[in-house]
């Protein structure tokens, strides 16, 4: 099938109106939040159900064209950047709440129903959906799944793998898979766990059974300020230490309190170098002493000034600032490259230490705001890429980050995923035989590589390579690989297909495998 032929089918499939071709359009889905390496589609559709995702898909296995899943775009690493062109299949349209289950503690939904609207919409029921990515009020159940997406709430609550009972995908010959009924336990393998966080590299989630949670009874939140980024980093280790567990604990240094302050007002001192936002949640009874805990424990610590929001609307604006955060950066440079790692909690001090030596040793500016609760760092690196070296600077200080974490203990992702943006670093946290384990499991699901190619794995080792590997290692048959192509019209289309399962046989019966 010859592309002309297959926009035709797709156009029919889904209407006009909902296939986007023109250049100017295109350019929108060439990149997700993260542009390091932005690449246009050769088409994108914009499908409604289940069914036209399933035709779409067999379509582009006809035609030899890539698939990539794509939410909002409100991804930090690539996800969902077509960086082979292909077609982009985005879900903002599969927009459906199609039950509510609060007797189970679950809901049914589409891959477009947006976070925060979710737990807007459960709200009149008195439960909520607990992961909250700071672009929450943007960003699609089905994105928070393809990237395993986190939030401030994660520290207590867990990613969004906690949150997922059962997704229905599309796989790559076009079937239909429940990974899970949308129990609480269930036999078998977990193929719910593994294709949370698979970045669409296994199948095209189509719904997706979600774990809510009752609202809490009440909530406490309070803004502490530190003389320095140090103490403010002592403090989450000495709380969680002492057996408390807020449901949040984020931290802000001064770079990220001045943009902040400008745009939200908050009327913070300059002498403040870091702030911690602490919430607790739970039933109102005992809750005040429990924050009293905390709010010792931060004086304790160095706290030049406790602030408790004492009203909905206080939290609410001390949350929008946070949540915030990233977008008022545009008040202190015109770029900056956002590295998303994690370290044990306890190493939080030293890494804060050791991100300004670094940001010294390359004279760019690093602000800090991140996860503190669960170790997830968020180092913000400002510079101006139309001014001389300053790109390659930064991207730098990333990977030195990124590097040091790893030594310290850690990874280099805690919830924006590995995408476009780490895959060549995953070397620095995995072996080769690590690399090719998960490709054994990637290519089970996605054996022809038409699902989101390019992710993951490290250029110089593709799933199918790593396998060869796997396989040889174990002694088992491998060869190498072998791939045709047949140039073919549509009246030789059926001929080339036979030619094709005759070879694949012809390979089979010689000990080889596909």
């Amino acid at each position: 099938m010859n592309m002309e032929s297959f926009i035709s089918s797709l156009q029919s499939l889904v209407g006009k109106q909902y296939v986007v071709l023109e250049k100017a359009a295109l350019m929108l889905y060439e990149a997700d939040g993260c542009v390091i390496t932005p690449h246009m589609p050769d088409v994108v559709i914009i499908p409604e159900t289940t069914e036209q995702i399933v035709a779409a898909v067999k379509l582009a296995r006809a035609a030899g064209v890539p698939v990539i899943a794509r939410g909002s775009g409100t991804g930090l690493s690539g996800g969902s950047t077509p960086i082979n062109g292909g077609l982009v299949i985005t879900t903002t349209r599969m927009t459906k709440i199609l039950e509510v289950d609060t007797r189970n503690n679950r809901v049914r939904v589409q891959p477009g129903v947006i976070n925060f609207e979710l737990s807007q919409y459960l709200g009149a029921y008195g439960y909520y959906f607990a992961p909250d990515p700071s672009s929450q009020k943007a960003c699609s159940i089905g994105g928070n799944i393809g990237m395993n997406s986190g939030g401030p709430h994660c520290v207590k609550y867990g990613v969004t793998a906690s949150h997922i009972m059962g997704v229905q995908m599309v796989l790559e010959d076009g079937s239909v898979l429940w990974t899970g009924d949308g129990a609480p336990d269930s036999i078998g393998y977990d193929l719910t766990g593994i294709t949370v966080g698979s970045a669409g590299s296994f199948g095209l989630v189509t719904e997706a059974w979600l774990r809510i949670m009752r609202l809490p009874e009440s909530v406490r939140v309070v803004l502490a300020l530190y003389p320095d980024i140090v103490s403010a980093a002592e403090t989450v280790s000495a709380i969680i230490a002492g057996g408390l567990l807020p449901s949040a604990l984020e931290m802000m240094d001064k770079l990220v309190i001045k943009a902040v302050n400008d745009a939200y007002k908050l009327g913070l001192p300059d002498s403040a170098y870091a702030a911690l936002i602490i919430e607790v949640d739970g039933v109102d009874d005992g809750l005040d002493d429990l924050m009293a805990e905390v709010v010792a424990l931060c004086r304790q610590k160095g706290a030049l000034e406790v602030r408790p929001a004492k009203t909905p609307e206080e939290q609410t604006r001390v949350w929008a600032a946070r949540k915030n955060a990233f977008g008022a950066m545009g008040r202190l440079a015109r770029s900056y490259y956002l590295v998303d790692t994690v370290v044990p909690r306890t190493k939080l001090p030293f890494l804060l230490d050791q991100v300004v030596k670094i940001s010294k040793k390359y004279d760019l500016p690093v602000a800090n705001v991140f996860h503190a609760g669960d170790g997830n760092l968020h180092p913000l690196v400002l510079y101006d890429k139309t001014r001389g070296d300053e790109d390659h600077r930064a991207h730098m200080i990333a990977y030195e980050v990124m590097k040091l974490c790893v030594e310290q203990g850690g990874v280099i992702s805690g919830e924006h995923g590995v995408g476009l943006e780490k895959k060549e670093y995953m070397p620095d946290l995995f072996t080769t035989d690590d690399l090719a384990a998960m490709a054994a499991l990637h290519q089970s699901f996605n054996a022809s590589g038409m699902f989101n190619p390019g992710k993951t794995f490290p250029t110089s080792q593709q799933p199918h390579d790593l396998v060869l590997h796997r396989r040889a290692a174990f002694g088992l048959p491998g060869g190498v690989p072998l791939r045709l192509s047949f140039a073919v019209d549509g009246e030789h289309e059926h001929t080339a297909g036979v030619a094709a399962n005759s070879v694949i046989d012809k390979v089979v019966a010689a000990g080889g495998w596909v």
